[in-house]
C-alpha cells in the first residue's frame, strides 16, 4: 500500500467516526460530568494518566443542565491511530511516517475539491430563529477554573467570506458565550478570519459569520493549519478526503456549511459592540492574555442536529487535544517550505508544539546544520509564536523527545552552539510577552556531531539497526503490542 492510500477515509462524518473509534477500543463514555470545571478536569486528568501515551477521545453524555442527548466530544485526533484514521494513512504508521505520507499526498495527488453544494442535510434538523436562539442549553464547558467564562468554541470552524472578492475562509478561533444570543470571538493578529472582519468594520458594516461547534474531525484540523492566503478550507480538505466535502447555504448570508455538521451558529459580528473577553487557559499551558474587550457575535440563527454532539478542544500544558495531529500536518507544511528554500539532507521534521521544533538532517558540508536551523525557525510555517529550534544528527528521531534532549545533552556545546534571532512573529497568548508589540526571540541549537570530526565522534552505546532487527524476528512473541 502506497503512502498516499485512504484505507480510513470511508467514514461518512463525526458520528460514524465516533463509532470506528470505540470499535478500535479509543473511545472512553463519561456520563453525568458536569460542565462546569468537571469535564474540563477529566479530559486533562485522564488524556494525562497515559503520560507519552495518547489518552482516549471522550464522549460526556448526560450533562446536568442540558437536554438529553446533548453531548460533548474531547480529544477527538489526539492519538496516531485516531489521526491515521482522518487523514486516512495506515494506522500503525510512526509520527513521522505520517508526516512523509501527508508530504507525499501533498506533491503526488493532491487536488483542491470544492464543496458541493446540496439543498438540504441533518444539519437543518433543528433551526431556531430570533428570538427562539438560546445557547445556554448546549452543554457548554466552562474548562478551566480560572477562564473567564464558557467557551462554545474551541474546536470549531469560523466561516467568513471575503468582502472584496468572496472567497470563503475558515479557522479556528477561540468563541465565548456571553448570554442566550451573544458570544465574543477572539482572533491573534495577522489570522485571515481577523483581516476579513476588519474590512467589514473599515467599511462600517458587521461581519456576517457562521460558527460550526461540532463536525467532521478532518475539517477541525484543516481549519487549524495554516493555508495559503485565498484558498477556501473546505476545498483543502475536500483535497485530503478525496471527494467534495456537502455544504448548505445559511439562512441569512448563504454562508457553506457543512450538511453534516453537528452545530452551527450564524449572525454577525459587531466590531463596535465590544464585551470583555478570557482569559483563557491556552495552547501554551497558560493565562497569557488576559481580558479585554473585543467584538460580539449577535446569534440570529441556530441550527443542530438530532441529539447534537459540541466539539471541545480543551488546551493547556502539552500535550494537548491535538497535539498528535497538528504536529504531523504542521511539521509536514515546515519540512516541505524548508526544502523549497534549498535545504538538502533533511531526515525528518517535528514540531512537538508551537514553540519546540526539531528537524534532523545527514550534515553535507560545513554549516549545514546551522543553516538548517536557521531555516526551520524561520519559513513562513514555523514562524508564529516559535521559542526553540533544535537540529540534530539523522540518527536521531526528531519525534522522540528522549532521544532529542539526549543529542542536547552530548552533542551540543551551550556557548558554540545556540544562537538567538530577535524580533519574530508571536502573539499575545505568549506568556513572556506584557505589551505590543508582540515579538518574540528564538534559541536556535545546533546538536548534531560537531562537523569537524564528527565521524570520529564517540560511538552509540545500542544495538546495531540489523541486530535489532534479527531480534524482533526470532523473538517476535516478546514486542507482540
Amino acid at each position: 500500500m502506497s503512502s498516499v492510500d485512504r484505507p480510513n477515509v470511508g467514514y461518512s462524518d463525526l458520528r460514524d467516526f465516533i463509532k470506528r473509534v470505540e470499535e478500535a477500543g479509543e473511545l472512553l463514555k463519561i456520563d453525568g460530568a458536569d460542565w462546569n470545571l468537571e469535564i474540563g478536569a477529566l479530559n486533562e486528568m485522564i488524556s494525562a494518566e497515559g503520560g507519552d501515551k495518547a489518552g482516549p477521545m471522550m464522549l460526556f453524555d448526560k450533562v446536568p443542565g442540558s437536554p438529553d442527548g446533548f453531548r460533548v466530544l474531547t480529544g477527538v485526533t489526539a492519538s496516531p491511530l485516531r489521526t491515521a484514521m482522518v487523514l486516512g494513512f495506515e494506522e500503525n504508521s510512526t509520527p513521522i511516517e505520517m508526516v512523509q505520507s501527508y508530504r507525499d499526498r501533498m506533491s503526488n495527488d493532491f487536488e483542491l475539491t470544492e464543496p458541493e453544494t446540496v439543498k438540504k442535510g441533518p444539519i437543518f434538523e433543528n433551526i431556531e430563529r430570533d428570538d427562539e436562539v438560546d445557547l445556554i442549553k448546549f452543554p457548554t464547558p466552562l474548562l478551566h477554573e480560572l477562564d473567564g467564562g464558557r467557551y462554545i468554541g474551541t474546536d470549531d470552524m469560523v466561516i467568513m467570506r471575503d468582502p472584496d472578492d468572496g472567497w470563503i475562509n475558515v479557522g479556528t478561533y477561540r468563541v465565548m458565550l456571553h448570554d442566550k444570543n451573544t458570544l465574543g470571538i477572539w482572533t491573534s493578529p495577522g489570522k485571515h478570519g481577523r483581516l476579513i472582519r476588519e474590512k467589514y468594520f473599515k467599511r462600517g458594516e458587521p461581519c456576517p459569520v457562521a460558527v460550526v461547534c461540532g463536525q467532521d474531525p478532518l475539517l477541525s484540523l484543516v481549519a487549524a493549519q495554516h493555508i495559503e492566503f485565498g484558498v477556501n478550507e473546505l476545498s483543502y480538505a475536500g483535497g485530503h478526503r478525496g471527494r467534495p466535502f456537502e455544504t448548505v447555504d445559511s439562512e441569512l448570508h448563504g454562508l457553506p456549511i457543512p450538511a453534516h455538521a453537528e452545530i452551527v451558529l450564524e449572525g454577525e459580528i459587531y466590531g463596535d459592540e465590544l464585551k470583555s473577553e478570557g482569559p483563557f487557559g491556552e495552547f501554551m499551558g497558560y493565562y497569557a492574555s488576559g481580558a479585554r474587550d473585543e467584538p460580539t457575535i449577535k446569534v440570529r440563527r441556530v441550527y443542530h442536529r438530532n441529539d447534537p454532539i459540541m466539539t471541545v478542544a480543551s488546551p493547556g500544558r502539552p500535550s494537548a487535544d491535538r497535539s498528535s495531529s497538528l504536529a504531523v500536518i504542521r511539521s509536514a507544511i515546515v519540512w516541505d517550505e524548508v526544502e523549497r528554500a534549498g535545504l538538502p539532507g533533511v531526515k525528518g521534521v517535528w514540531c512537538h508544539a508551537r514553540t519546540f521544533k526539531v528537524i534532523a538532517i545527514e550534515q553535507l558540508y560545513p554549516g549545514h546544520a546551522k543553516q538548517a536551523a536557521m531555516l526551520a525557525t524561520t519559513v513562513h510555517s514555523a514562524a508564529y509564536a516559535g521559542r526553540w529550534t533544535i537540529v540534530v544528527d539523522e540518527d536521531i528521531d526528531p519525534s522522540n523527545q528522549f532521544d532529542v534532549i539526549w543529542a542536547m545533552s552530548t552533542r551540543c556545546d551551550p556557548p558554540e552552539d545556540i544562537d538567538f534571532v530577535r524580533r519574530m512573529w508571536s502573539t499575545p497568548l505568549d506568556p513572556l510577552l506584557r505589551k505590543p508589540p508582540y515579538f518574540n526571540n528564538r534559541a536556535v541549537v545546533d546538536a548534531c556531531r560537531p562537523w569537524g570530526w564528527k565521524d570520529d565522534f564517540p560511538k552509540v552505546a545500542e544495538a546495531s539497526p540489523e541486530l535489532k532487527a534479527d531480534m524482533r524476528k526470532k523473538w517476535a512473541h516478546l514486542f507482540e503490542g
